[in-house]
Protein backbone atom coordinates (compact mmCIF):
# COMPACT_ATOMS: atom_id res chain seq x y z
CA UNK A 1 0.00 0.00 0.00
CA UNK A 2 1.00 3.30 -1.15
CA UNK A 3 2.49 5.47 2.35
CA UNK A 4 4.75 8.63 3.72
CA UNK A 5 6.31 8.95 6.84
CA UNK A 6 7.82 11.54 8.34
CA UNK A 7 10.66 11.30 10.89
CA UNK A 8 13.64 13.07 12.30
CA UNK A 9 17.01 12.52 13.95
CA UNK A 10 19.11 14.38 15.91
CA UNK A 11 19.16 17.44 14.00
CA UNK A 12 17.19 16.21 10.97
CA UNK A 13 14.38 15.51 9.38
CA UNK A 14 13.40 13.18 6.47
CA UNK A 15 9.93 12.00 4.40
CA UNK A 16 9.70 9.50 2.47
CA UNK A 17 6.99 7.50 0.56
CA UNK A 18 6.42 4.44 -1.84
CA UNK A 19 4.12 5.49 -4.43
CA UNK A 20 4.61 2.43 -6.88
CA UNK A 21 -0.01 1.90 -7.04
CA UNK A 22 -0.28 5.45 -7.49
CA UNK A 23 2.31 6.18 -10.17
CA UNK A 24 0.84 3.06 -12.32
CA UNK A 25 -3.04 4.24 -11.83
CA UNK A 26 -1.54 7.55 -13.24
CA UNK A 27 0.49 5.62 -15.96
CA UNK A 28 -2.56 3.63 -17.31
CA UNK A 29 -4.89 6.71 -17.12
CA UNK A 30 -2.87 8.60 -19.85
CA UNK A 31 -1.30 5.72 -21.72
CA UNK A 32 1.94 6.56 -20.67
CA UNK A 33 4.59 4.93 -22.23
CA UNK A 34 7.74 4.10 -19.71
CA UNK A 35 9.77 7.28 -19.94
CA UNK A 36 6.25 9.62 -19.24
CA UNK A 37 5.40 7.08 -16.22
CA UNK A 38 9.39 7.38 -15.14
CA UNK A 39 8.46 11.27 -15.25
CA UNK A 40 5.65 11.71 -14.15
CA UNK A 41 6.06 9.92 -11.58
CA UNK A 42 8.98 11.59 -9.84
CA UNK A 43 6.92 14.98 -10.52
CA UNK A 44 4.07 13.17 -8.25
CA UNK A 45 5.88 11.57 -5.88
CA UNK A 46 8.05 15.05 -5.47
CA UNK A 47 4.98 16.92 -5.10
CA UNK A 48 3.30 14.47 -2.39
CA UNK A 49 6.41 14.65 -0.38
CA UNK A 50 6.46 18.68 -0.93
CA UNK A 51 2.59 18.55 0.36
CA UNK A 52 3.77 16.31 3.37
CA UNK A 53 4.69 19.59 5.26
CA UNK A 54 1.45 21.02 4.42
CA UNK A 55 -1.55 21.35 6.54
CA UNK A 56 -4.72 19.84 6.60
CA UNK A 57 -6.72 21.13 3.75
CA UNK A 58 -3.80 22.77 1.68
CA UNK A 59 -2.13 21.64 -1.24
CA UNK A 60 0.04 22.30 -4.03
CA UNK A 61 0.84 22.21 -8.36
CA UNK A 62 4.08 21.47 -8.93
CA UNK A 63 5.12 22.04 -12.53
CA UNK A 64 7.15 21.36 -15.21
CA UNK A 65 7.41 23.32 -18.50
CA UNK A 66 10.26 21.94 -20.53
CA UNK A 67 11.04 22.19 -24.05
CA UNK A 68 11.81 18.25 -24.39
CA UNK A 69 9.63 15.52 -25.99
CA UNK A 70 7.46 15.19 -23.20
CA UNK A 71 5.82 18.84 -22.96
CA UNK A 72 4.43 20.11 -19.43
CA UNK A 73 4.09 17.94 -16.38
CA UNK A 74 2.19 18.63 -13.89
CA UNK A 75 1.23 17.08 -10.22
CA UNK A 76 -0.95 18.38 -7.59
CA UNK A 77 -0.87 17.18 -4.29
CA UNK A 78 -2.53 17.68 -0.56
CA UNK A 79 -1.45 17.55 3.11
CA UNK A 80 -3.97 14.12 3.34
CA UNK A 81 -2.11 11.93 0.80
CA UNK A 82 -4.00 12.76 -2.46
CA UNK A 83 -2.10 12.98 -5.71
CA UNK A 84 -3.15 13.02 -9.74
CA UNK A 85 -1.25 14.07 -12.66
CA UNK A 86 -0.73 14.45 -16.09
CA UNK A 87 2.10 15.00 -19.07
CA UNK A 88 1.28 16.25 -22.02
CA UNK A 89 2.85 14.03 -24.74
CA UNK A 90 2.79 10.92 -22.52
CA UNK A 91 3.13 8.57 -25.95
CA UNK A 92 7.00 10.04 -26.45
CA UNK A 93 9.68 7.86 -25.95
CA UNK A 94 13.71 8.66 -26.32
CA UNK A 95 16.60 6.13 -27.09
CA UNK A 96 18.21 4.77 -23.18
CA UNK A 97 20.92 7.38 -21.86
CA UNK A 98 23.96 4.33 -20.26
CA UNK A 99 21.11 1.97 -19.74
CA UNK A 100 18.24 3.98 -18.02
CA UNK A 101 15.34 6.08 -19.62
CA UNK A 102 16.13 9.46 -20.58
CA UNK A 103 13.99 11.63 -18.30
CA UNK A 104 16.34 14.65 -18.06
CA UNK A 105 15.90 14.97 -22.16
CA UNK A 106 12.57 13.94 -22.23
CA UNK A 107 11.78 16.97 -19.99
CA UNK A 108 14.41 19.92 -21.31
CA UNK A 109 15.05 23.10 -20.15
CA UNK A 110 12.25 25.69 -18.95
CA UNK A 111 10.67 26.71 -15.74
CA UNK A 112 9.60 24.74 -12.68
CA UNK A 113 7.26 26.28 -10.98
CA UNK A 114 5.56 25.01 -7.53
CA UNK A 115 2.06 27.10 -6.47
CA UNK A 116 1.31 26.50 -2.42
CA UNK A 117 -2.78 26.78 -2.04
CA UNK A 118 -2.79 27.63 1.75
CA UNK A 119 -6.35 29.38 1.78
CA UNK A 120 -5.04 32.74 1.42
CA UNK A 121 -6.26 34.97 -0.57
CA UNK A 122 -3.95 34.63 -3.63
CA UNK A 123 -2.52 31.09 -3.74
CA UNK A 124 1.85 31.58 -3.35
CA UNK A 125 4.07 30.98 -6.55
CA UNK A 126 7.68 29.92 -6.45
CA UNK A 127 9.89 29.26 -9.54
CA UNK A 128 13.27 28.51 -10.85
CA UNK A 129 14.84 27.34 -14.18
CA UNK A 130 14.92 23.83 -14.72
CA UNK A 131 18.56 22.69 -14.20
CA UNK A 132 18.90 18.90 -15.18
CA UNK A 133 15.16 17.66 -16.03
CA UNK A 134 15.98 15.08 -13.60
CA UNK A 135 13.47 15.76 -11.28
CA UNK A 136 14.95 15.46 -8.08
CA UNK A 137 17.95 17.39 -8.71
CA UNK A 138 15.64 20.27 -10.01
CA UNK A 139 13.16 20.22 -6.57
CA UNK A 140 16.49 20.53 -4.36
CA UNK A 141 17.98 23.35 -6.28
CA UNK A 142 14.36 25.17 -6.24
CA UNK A 143 13.75 24.34 -2.51
CA UNK A 144 17.48 25.84 -1.81
CA UNK A 145 17.02 28.74 -4.43
CA UNK A 146 12.78 29.67 -4.23
CA UNK A 147 12.73 28.54 -0.28
CA UNK A 148 16.05 28.80 1.24
CA UNK A 149 15.67 25.62 2.59
CA UNK A 150 19.08 22.83 2.37
CA UNK A 151 17.47 19.88 0.99
CA UNK A 152 18.09 16.34 -0.72
CA UNK A 153 15.78 14.85 -2.93
CA UNK A 154 15.42 11.52 -3.69
CA UNK A 155 13.04 10.06 -6.59
CA UNK A 156 12.68 6.95 -8.47
CA UNK A 157 10.75 4.92 -10.83
CA UNK A 158 11.30 1.17 -12.31
CA UNK A 159 9.59 0.64 -15.08
CA UNK A 160 9.50 -2.91 -16.30
CA UNK A 161 9.87 -4.52 -19.82
CA UNK A 162 6.32 -4.75 -20.01
CA UNK A 163 5.43 -1.19 -19.55
CA UNK A 164 4.37 -1.78 -15.51
CA UNK A 165 5.47 0.29 -12.72
CA UNK A 166 7.45 -2.20 -10.65
CA UNK A 167 8.49 0.60 -7.77
CA UNK A 168 8.34 3.80 -6.96
CA UNK A 169 9.52 6.56 -4.18
CA UNK A 170 11.51 8.88 -2.59
CA UNK A 171 12.35 10.90 0.18
CA UNK A 172 13.08 14.27 1.05
CA UNK A 173 16.07 15.07 3.81
CA UNK A 174 16.52 18.24 5.39
CA UNK A 175 19.21 19.82 8.10
CA UNK A 176 16.76 21.46 10.78
CA UNK A 177 17.88 25.28 11.24
CA UNK A 178 20.43 24.55 13.95
CA UNK A 179 22.47 21.81 12.19
CA UNK A 180 25.84 21.06 13.14
CA UNK A 181 28.32 20.89 10.60
CA UNK A 182 28.95 17.49 12.37
CA UNK A 183 25.65 16.56 11.21
CA UNK A 184 26.03 17.94 7.91
CA UNK A 185 29.07 16.10 6.82
CA UNK A 186 27.25 12.71 8.33
CA UNK A 187 24.42 13.76 5.73
CA UNK A 188 26.30 14.54 2.95
CA UNK A 189 28.64 11.12 3.91
CA UNK A 190 25.29 8.88 3.57
CA UNK A 191 23.86 10.76 0.34
CA UNK A 192 26.46 9.98 -1.85
CA UNK A 193 26.33 6.07 -0.77
CA UNK A 194 22.61 5.96 -0.88
CA UNK A 195 21.32 3.57 -3.17
CA UNK A 196 18.74 4.29 -5.75
CA UNK A 197 15.17 4.99 -3.77
CA UNK A 198 13.48 2.86 -6.40
CA UNK A 199 15.82 -0.42 -5.26
CA UNK A 200 14.86 -0.19 -2.56
CA UNK A 201 11.36 0.30 -2.83
CA UNK A 202 12.13 -2.88 -5.39
CA UNK A 203 12.95 -5.19 -2.29
CA UNK A 204 9.94 -4.45 -0.63
CA UNK A 205 11.32 -1.84 1.94
CA UNK A 206 8.29 0.67 3.53
CA UNK A 207 8.80 3.92 3.63
CA UNK A 208 10.04 3.46 7.45
CA UNK A 209 12.37 1.08 6.20
CA UNK A 210 13.37 3.54 3.77
CA UNK A 211 14.18 6.30 6.82
CA UNK A 212 16.21 3.94 8.57
CA UNK A 213 18.44 2.99 5.43
CA UNK A 214 18.93 6.48 5.42
CA UNK A 215 19.36 7.85 8.51
CA UNK A 216 21.72 4.62 9.35
CA UNK A 217 23.99 5.66 11.85
CA UNK A 218 21.85 8.85 13.32
CA UNK A 219 20.24 7.83 16.70
CA UNK A 220 17.17 8.91 18.22
CA UNK A 221 15.31 7.93 15.14
CA UNK A 222 11.68 9.35 15.86
CA UNK A 223 8.51 7.73 13.12
CA UNK A 224 6.45 11.02 13.53
CA UNK A 225 3.78 10.11 11.25
CA UNK A 226 2.12 7.74 8.56
CA UNK A 227 -0.45 9.05 5.74
CA UNK A 228 -1.56 6.90 3.21
CA UNK A 229 -1.11 7.82 -0.47
CA UNK A 230 -3.99 7.61 -3.36
CA UNK A 231 -4.19 8.70 -7.01
CA UNK A 232 -7.35 11.02 -6.33
CA UNK A 233 -9.02 13.34 -8.89
CA UNK A 234 -10.81 16.13 -7.78
CA UNK A 235 -13.37 15.97 -11.26
CA UNK A 236 -16.64 14.88 -11.13
CA UNK A 237 -20.03 14.93 -13.10
CA UNK A 238 -21.56 18.01 -11.37
CA UNK A 239 -18.15 19.80 -11.47
CA UNK A 240 -18.05 19.31 -15.57
CA UNK A 241 -21.56 20.60 -15.53
CA UNK A 242 -20.61 23.82 -13.59
CA UNK A 243 -18.30 24.29 -16.29
CA UNK A 244 -20.00 23.74 -19.46
CA UNK A 245 -22.52 25.97 -17.71
CA UNK A 246 -19.88 29.06 -18.17
CA UNK A 247 -20.17 28.46 -21.91
CA UNK A 248 -22.05 31.39 -23.63
CA UNK A 249 -25.32 30.66 -25.22
CA UNK A 250 -24.26 29.73 -28.35
CA UNK A 251 -21.51 27.47 -27.69
CA UNK A 252 -24.14 25.83 -25.78
CA UNK A 253 -26.40 25.73 -28.18
CA UNK A 254 -24.32 24.67 -30.82
CA UNK A 255 -23.17 21.62 -28.33
CA UNK A 256 -26.65 21.06 -28.02
CA UNK A 257 -27.06 20.71 -32.15
CA UNK A 258 -24.36 17.82 -32.76
CA UNK A 259 -26.37 16.16 -29.77
CA UNK A 260 -23.95 15.09 -27.35
CA UNK A 261 -20.86 16.79 -25.59
CA UNK A 262 -17.76 15.11 -24.26
CA UNK A 263 -15.79 16.07 -21.74
CA UNK A 264 -12.37 14.43 -20.57
CA UNK A 265 -10.46 15.83 -17.51
CA UNK A 266 -6.84 16.46 -18.22
CA UNK A 267 -5.40 15.13 -15.12
CA UNK A 268 -7.14 11.77 -14.81
CA UNK A 269 -8.45 11.19 -17.75
CA UNK A 270 -11.93 10.68 -17.37
CA UNK A 271 -14.70 11.20 -19.62
CA UNK A 272 -18.39 12.08 -19.37
CA UNK A 273 -20.58 12.28 -21.83
CA UNK A 274 -23.78 14.67 -22.12
CA UNK A 275 -27.07 13.85 -24.26
CA UNK A 276 -28.61 16.90 -25.95
CA UNK A 277 -31.48 16.86 -22.80
CA UNK A 278 -28.65 17.18 -21.24
CA UNK A 279 -26.90 20.46 -22.63
CA UNK A 280 -30.46 21.86 -22.74
CA UNK A 281 -30.98 20.82 -19.13
CA UNK A 282 -28.12 22.87 -18.17
CA UNK A 283 -28.79 26.12 -20.35
CA UNK A 284 -32.93 26.50 -18.95
CA UNK A 285 -31.04 26.11 -15.46
CA UNK A 286 -28.60 28.87 -16.12
CA UNK A 287 -31.41 31.20 -17.75
CA UNK A 288 -33.57 30.43 -15.13
CA UNK A 289 -30.74 31.58 -12.38
CA UNK A 290 -30.14 34.32 -14.57
CA UNK A 291 -33.86 35.45 -14.81
CA UNK A 292 -33.60 35.15 -10.66
CA UNK A 293 -30.43 37.47 -10.17
CA UNK A 294 -32.52 40.17 -12.86
CA UNK A 295 -35.28 40.15 -10.29
CA UNK A 296 -35.93 43.60 -8.10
Amino acid sequence: MDHLCKATAEDVRVYAAVTTDLVEEAARRHCCGALATAALGRVMTGALLLAANLKNRECLTVKFQGDGPLGQIVADASADGAARGYVVHPEAELPLTNGKLSVGQGVGRGLLSITRFTGLKEPVTGTCDIFSGEIAEDLTRYLFQSEQTPSSVGLGVLVGENGKTEAAGGFIIQPLPDASEETLSRLEKTIATLRPVSAMVKDGLSAAEIISEILCGFSDVHILSETKLAFRCQCSRSRTEEILSTLRDEDLAQLAEDGQAEVCCEFCGEKYHFTKEDLLAIRNIRERLAQKERLP
